[in-house]
């Protein structure tokens, strides 16, 4: 009687674990065209008061990012990413230096933080049609175009006793991304990126054309990506 009354039930098991096959089959050739980043890494600020930067003497400070990308062909992809980079003067100035910012009422010292948002399109060097098929390495890339919040504290001098002043500005930048992933399992990526957001101002430090360019961020970050699965709609 039991050896009967298995006999379905085997059968039954083995109708469900054949219909569970087949429709992760056919979950995974549905492409996982959105992804979503989460980054963290060290980064500096190219400022005129941010110190010595031919010979490394300059504040490191962490940066963190979070993204969405949504694949439009096998190579490219469009990406909005939001993040947060603090930043500060640093370095041990001349007395010919201080005694110039001095005469020109710039901002011996400035330490806040940058809050960005950006879009840009992205290129992906091995180009791939479904995440299952994408290789094991893969170099990616691009610009586009950013708005930029920055808080600073400024200070006139180095006199410890001076109260900083507070200031922000609002200003566009252009991010500059690459970032060579690698494939940690089907659904996700770890990958090393850098980033530079070159600004259109040169005064977020409170000091005007002591370097030779603009104010700009750069960071390098590690960052986890993640392929996340579309709605599909009933």
């Amino acid at each position: 009687m039991q050896k009967l009354l298995s006999i379905p039930f085997l059968t039954l098991l083995l109708i469900f674990s054949q219909a569970v096959e087949a429709q992760n089959f056919y979950k995974e050739k549905i492409s996982r065209d959105n992804i979503l980043s989460i980054g963290m890494g060290p980064s500096f600020a190219y400022l005129d008061n941010g110190g010595a930067y031919r010979t490394f003497n300059f504040e490191i400070k962490p940066s963190f990012s979070a993204s969405i990308a949504k694949r439009l062909t096998p190579m490219f992809d469009l990406r909005a990413t939001t993040g947060i980079q603090w930043i500060s003067s640093g370095g041990n100035p001349s007395t010919k230096v201080r005694d110039f910012w001095y005469e020109n009422n710039a901002a011996f010292t400035a330490k806040g933080s940058a809050i960005y948002f950006d879009m840009m399109p992205s290129i992906n060097l091995i180009p791939f049609s479904n995440h299952m098929n994408r290789s094991f390495a893969n170099f990616y890339g691009g610009f586009g175009l950013g708005v930029m919040y920055t808080s600073t504290k400024q200070t006139k001098s180095f006199n410890e006793d001076e109260v900083p002043e507070k200031f922000n500005k609002t200003t566009a930048y252009i991010p500059v991304r690459a970032g060579l992933s690698f494939q940690l399992g089907a659904y996700s990526d770890i990958a090393a990126e850098g980033t530079m957001l070159l600004t259109f101002v040169d005064d977020i430090d409170g000091n005007v054309g002591f370097n030779k360019f603009g104010d700009h961020l750069f960071q390098a970050q590690i960052v986890y990506r993640r392929y996340l699965y579309p709605r599909i709609e009933k």
